[in-house]
């Protein structure tokens, strides 16, 4: 996900978990035009996602733990059959939850997201912020983006990697060290 879609999806959940705090107070009707910039602004924070990923996390931190204990402790040939196993597991576990999930999610985010973003924003704001997040200009930086943070990396890398791998060096060996201690090498 891009920044800026990243960011919008933090910002539903702020504002999900600002609903939630909130007294089970009585919300007027919102008026038609407004909840349509309401549904404008929504449909363009990708939040619809949130669920989904919140599943991806601990399943793919169940793989690369299953792939760390099976490293040590299991023939190569075997290894790979397990994790074959295991990833078409958990690929089958997310494919069954990913609709039910999508639907909740929804749900979620009409009840408590649309509601207080039409409660915190008026109808105009709410058009400039559905216009802002639909422009082509915003969809191109976003697109740029990754190529920028690149940049930065690979500059920033050339800049300090004469300082920092002899240090890295360093700190793997004490790693290594203290490692072969602990299983007795």
């Amino acid at each position: 996900m891009n920044q800026s879609r990243w960011m919008c999806g933090a910002i539903g959940l702020a504002l999900a978990g600002a609903v939630a705090a909130q007294n089970a107070a009585p919300v007027p009707p919102v008026p038609p035009e407004k909840q349509a910039a309401v549904q404008r602004v929504l449909a363009k924070m990708a939040l619809d996602s949130v669920g989904l990923q919140m599943l991806q996390m601990p399943v793919a931190e169940m793989l690369r733990q299953s792939r760390t204990v099976l490293q040590g402790r299991a023939a190569p040939d075997k290894q790979e059959a397990a994790m074959k196993d295991i990833s078409a597991e958990a690929n089958k576990f997310i494919e069954q939850e990913t609709p039910a999930l999508r639907a909740s999610t929804r749900a979620v985010v009409q009840a408590n997201v649309a509601p207080l973003l039409a409660q915190k924003f008026s109808e105009d704001e709410l058009k400039q912020l559905a216009t802002l997040l639909e422009s082509p200009v915003l969809s191109k930086f976003e697109a740029l983006v990754p190529e920028l943070k690149q940049t930065v990396g690979e500059n920033v890398a050339k800049a300090n990697a004469a300082t920092i791998q002899p240090k890295m060096t360093e700190l793997q060996n004490r790693v290594g060290l203290r490692l072969r201690a602990a299983v007795g090498q």
